[in-house]
C-alpha cells in the first residue's frame, strides 16, 4: 500500500506533503509516514530545514474517527509531535484549511508555522468531551498565552490566521495561492536560526485572573461537563510546572475523560449525527429533485424562520400571507433578524441585503405554482392543512415537493387529499426555525425515496441535523415528550411542586424543566379557550390569565425581567385540584421525578423503535439533544439508558405501575442494546 506521505527536495529544504483524503486525518499510515520522513530529513547532511504541508483542501483536520475505540496502532501522535519538536532542523507548518484537534497539535509541535488568510486552527477535542492528548495544553499557552490557550481547548472553536497571528500562534501569513513556495522561502530564512524555538522550552507565568474571569464568563455554558474543567486545569498546569509534569497530567486527566461516561455520550452523538443522514432502504446515490425555488405558506413566526434558513443558504423563497398586515408583520421580522446577526458581525450588511433581495412576499396563492418545494407552516389544525394542501395539489408543478411543518398530525391522512402523496412529506422544524439545529423528515406511507432523499439533502444545505420519523402521533420528539409532561402534571397533583420537577430536570442537565417550558412556550398553547371548562391545573391557570412569561404569571410567577419565583396563588390552585380530585398525597422523592418523567420517555422511545417509526435508536437521541436540549454529555435518552443499566429502568417502571416496552425488557434480560 502506499504511503499517504512522500517527500520532495527543494535544493536544501525537504517538503513533507500528506495526501490522505479527504481531511488528511492523523490516522496510523499518516503517522508512520511522518516519523519515517522527519528521521530521513534528520538523518540527511544535505538538508538544512523542512516543510510539513497537506496536499487536497485542508492541513491535517485532526484524528481519524475510523480508529475511535480500537487499539493504538504506534507510533502514537504525542510521539510524533514530540519527534518534530526534537528536530535537529527547523520544521516550518505551512496550513491551509483548518488545522483541528491533532492537526493543529502537530503544527504546536513544529518550529514555525506559516498559514494561508483563510485558514483556521483549532482544538475542538472539548466536544467530544476530551482534551488535546498530543501535549496541545501545554504547548498552547506557553506559545500563546494563558487566555488563549483556555479559549482555545475549553470552549473547543477555531480561530482565524490573523486572530492567530495576534497571539503568536502563526509566524507570518503567506499567499492563498503561493503557500508552498511562501513556506519553503521562510524555511530558508530560518533555517541557520540558532537556538531551533521548541514550545517545550519556553515557560509561562500564571495568570489566576485571566482563568478566574474565563470561568465566569463560560459557567453557564460549561455546567454539567467534565471536559472544560479538566482543559481550564491543564492549561493552568502548564504555568505551574516543568513541561515533562504538565504532560503527565495532561495525559493523566485524557485517560479519565476518555475512560468516562461524558466523552462516550459526547462520541456516541457525534456519529450518530452523521448516521441519522443516512436512509436505511434509500440508495446514498438516488437521483435528487432539483429545488431552485422553496415556497412557504405563513409567514408568523414557524413560517419567517423556516424562509430563513433558505434565504441564509441563497435559495430564493415565496412567502405567503393571507393579510397585508400579516406579511408585512412577517418580512419586518424577517429583516429585523438579519440585521441583529449584522450587528453582532456574524453577517456583512450587503449579505442582509442578498438575503431579503432574495425574499418575495405575496398575497397570491398561486405564486407558488413556480417553487420546487412548498412548505406548508400554519398553525396545527387538520382541517385548515388538507385545504391547503386540496389548492396546492391543483397549483403545483408537476414534481414539486410538497411539504407540512406539522408539530404531531398524520402526514398521510395529509397527502390523502391530493392526487400526489408520493410528494408529500414532513417537515417538522423546531422553534425558533432558523436557530433550532433538528429537522424531523416525516415519510409518509406514499412518500417517493427520491422526495425523501432530496429533503434530507437539502437539509444539510440549510445547515439542519435531519431524522427520518415515521408517522405517529408527535413523530420522534414530541410523542416522548407527552408521557414527561402527563407524569410531571400527575406528581403535582401527588404532592410535588412545579419547582421541584423543574430543579431535578435542570439538575439532570436539561435547560429548564417540564414547568419552566411551559411558561416559556405560553400555558395557553392549545388551550381550548373556554374559561367556564377547567378540567385540569393547566385550564385553571390559563382562566386566570396566567399565560407564562408573556403575561409575567404562568407556573411562576416574574418580574419584570421575566426571573421567576415560586407563586403562591398556583400553590393553591394545585391544592384546589388535589382536594377536588381527591388525589393521595406522599412525598415524592426526586429519584420518583426521574423514574416516572425519564424512564418513561426512555420507554415511549423503545416503542417508537419497536414500531419502525424511527430508524434506530442513535436516531433517537439525535432528535432529543438537537431538539429538546437533552445534555450532549448524556448522549441522548437511549444512549443514557444504556448506560445507566436497561435492567434499573425496567424495574423503575414496573415500580410504579408502568408496563415496559417488549425490546426494553428484551435487551435486560440479554445485556443487549437498544437498537
Amino acid at each position: 500500500m502506499t504511503s499517504p506521505i512522500r517527500t520532495e527536495r527543494h535544493d536544501d529544504v525537504l517538503v513533507i506533503i500528506s495526501d490522505n483524503p479527504p481531511v488528511n486525518a492523523l490516522g496510523a499510515a499518516v503517522r508512520q509516514g511522518l516519523e519515517a520522513a522527519i528521521k530521513e530529513g534528520v538523518a540527511d547532511a544535505s538538508i538544512a530545514a523542512m516543510v510539513i504541508r497537506c496536499d487536497g483542501r485542508t492541513f491535517f483536520a485532526g484524528a481519524d474517527i475510523t480508529e475511535f475505540g480500537k487499539p493504538m496502532v504506534e507510533p502514537g501522535l504525542p510521539t510524533v509531535v514530540d519527534m518534530i519538536e526534537a528536530s535537529t532542523k527547523p520544521i516550518v507548518a505551512a496550513i491551509h484549511g483548518t488545522a483541528l484537534g491533532g492537526g493543529c497539535e502537530v503544527a504546536l509541535g513544529c518550529h514555525y508555522r506559516v498559514a494561508v488568510p483563510s485558514a483556521k486552527l483549532g482544538t475542538p477535542e472539548v466536544k467530544l468531551g476530551l482534551l488535546p492528548g498530543a501535549g496541545g495544553t501545554q504547548r498552547l499557552p506557553r506559545i500563546a498565552g494563558v487566555a488563549m490557550a483556555l479559549e482555545m481547548t475549553a470552549k473547543g472553536d477555531p480561530i482565524s490566521a490573523k486572530k492567530a497571528q495576534e497571539a503568536g500562534l502563526i509566524d507570518k501569513i503567506v499567499g492563498e495561492d503561493s503557500l508552498e513556495a511562501d513556506a519553503i522561502a521562510f524555511a530558508n530564512e530560518v533555517k541557520a536560526k540558532r537556538p531551533i524555538p521548541r514550545a517545550s522550552e519556553r515557560t509561562v507565568q500564571p495568570d489566576p485572573d485571566a482563568v478566574a474571569a474565563f470561568e465566569k464568563a463560560n459557567g453557564r455554558r460549561f455546567r454539567g461537563f467534565d471536559a472544560p474543567a479538566a482543559n481550564i486545569a491543564c492549561v493552568v498546569k502548564a504555568t505551574e510546572t516543568s513541561f515533562a509534569d504538565g504532560i503527565a497530567f495532561e495525559r493523566q486527566e485524557f485517560m479519565k475523560l476518555m475512560m468516562g461516561n461524558q466523552s462516550a455520550a459526547q462520541r456516541h452523538i457525534f456519529f450518530a449525527e452523521r448516521q441519522a443522514a443516512k436512509i436505511d432502504d434509500v440508495p446514498a446515490d438516488t437521483v435528487k429533485r432539483p429545488i431552485k425555488r422553496v415556497g412557504v405558506i405563513g409567514a408568523g413566526t414557524m413560517g419567517g424562520g423556516i424562509a430563513m434558513n433558505f434565504l441564509s443558504a441563497g435559495i430564493p423563497v415565496t412567502i405567503v400571507e393571507m393579510a397585508q398586515e400579516a406579511l408585512d408583520r412577517g418580512t419586518g421580522v424577517i429583516r429585523k433578524n438579519y440585521e441583529a446577526t449584522a450587528a453582532k458581525g456574524r453577517m456583512k450588511p450587503e449579505q442582509v441585503e442578498a438575503a431579503m433581495g432574495a425574499l418575495t412576499p405575496t398575497l397570491d396563492f398561486d405564486a407558488l405554482g413556480e417553487c420546487d418545494l412548498i412548505i406548508e407552516a400554519v398553525y396545527e389544525n387538520m382541517d385548515v392543512k388538507k385545504e391547503i394542501f386540496t389548492r396546492l395539489d391543483s397549483i403545483a408543478k408537476p414534481g414539486a415537493i410538497l411539504a407540512s411543518n406539522t408539530s404531531y398530525l398524520d402526514i398521510d391522512e395529509i397527502a390523502a387529499v391530493t392526487k400526489r402523496p408520493q410528494d408529500v412529506v414532513g417537515m417538522h422544524f423546531f422553534s425558533p426555525a432558523n436557530v433550532m439545529k433538528l429537522l424531523e423528515v416525516v415519510r409518509g406511507a406514499k412518500t417517493a425515496p427520491d422526495v425523501l432523499a432530496t429533503v434530507m439533502d437539502l437539509a444539510k444545505k440549510i445547515k439542519k441535523v435531519a431524522v427520518v420519523a415515521g408517522v405517529t402521533y408527535g413523530f420522534i420528539g414530541n410523542r416522548m415528550l407527552m408521557p414527561r409532561q402527563v407524569e410531571a402534571n400527575k406528581l403535582l397533583l401527588e404532592g410535588a411542586t412545579p419547582e421541584q420537577i423543574d430543579r431535578v430536570h435542570v439538575a439532570f442537565g436539561m435547560p429548564m424543566g417540564p414547568f419552566q417550558m411551559a411558561d416559556l412556550a405560553g400555558v395557553d398553547i392549545g388551550w381550548h379557550r373556554d374559561p367556564n371548562r377547567i378540567e385540569n391545573v393547566r385550564d385553571a391557570l390559563a382562566a386566570e390569565g396566567r399565560w407564562g412569561q408573556k403575561k409575567q404569571a404562568g407556573f411562576y410567577d416574574y418580574d419584570e425581567k421575566r426571573n421567576p419565583t415560586p407563586s403562591p396563588r398556583v400553590a393553591e390552585i394545585i391544592q384546589e385540584w388535589r382536594d377536588k380530585t381527591g388525589t393521595p398525597q406522599h412525598e415524592v422523592t426526586d429519584e420518583e421525578i426521574v423514574e416516572r418523567t425519564l424512564y418513561t420517555m426512555v420507554n415511549e422511545g423503545a416503542l417508537i423503535l419497536e414500531e419502525g417509526k424511527a430508524q434506530r435508536a442513535s436516531d433517537v437521541d439525535v432528535v432529543w439533544i438537537y431538539g429538546y436540549g437533552w445534555p450532549v454529555y448524556r448522549g441522548g435518552p437511549m444512549f443514557w439508558a444504556q448506560s445507566e443499566g436497561l435492567g434499573k429502568i425496567v424495574a423503575g417502571l414496573e415500580k410504579h405501575g408502568f408496563t415496559a416496552a417488549k425490546s426494553l425488557k428484551d435487551a435486560a434480560a440479554s445485556g443487549g442494546r437498544l437498537k
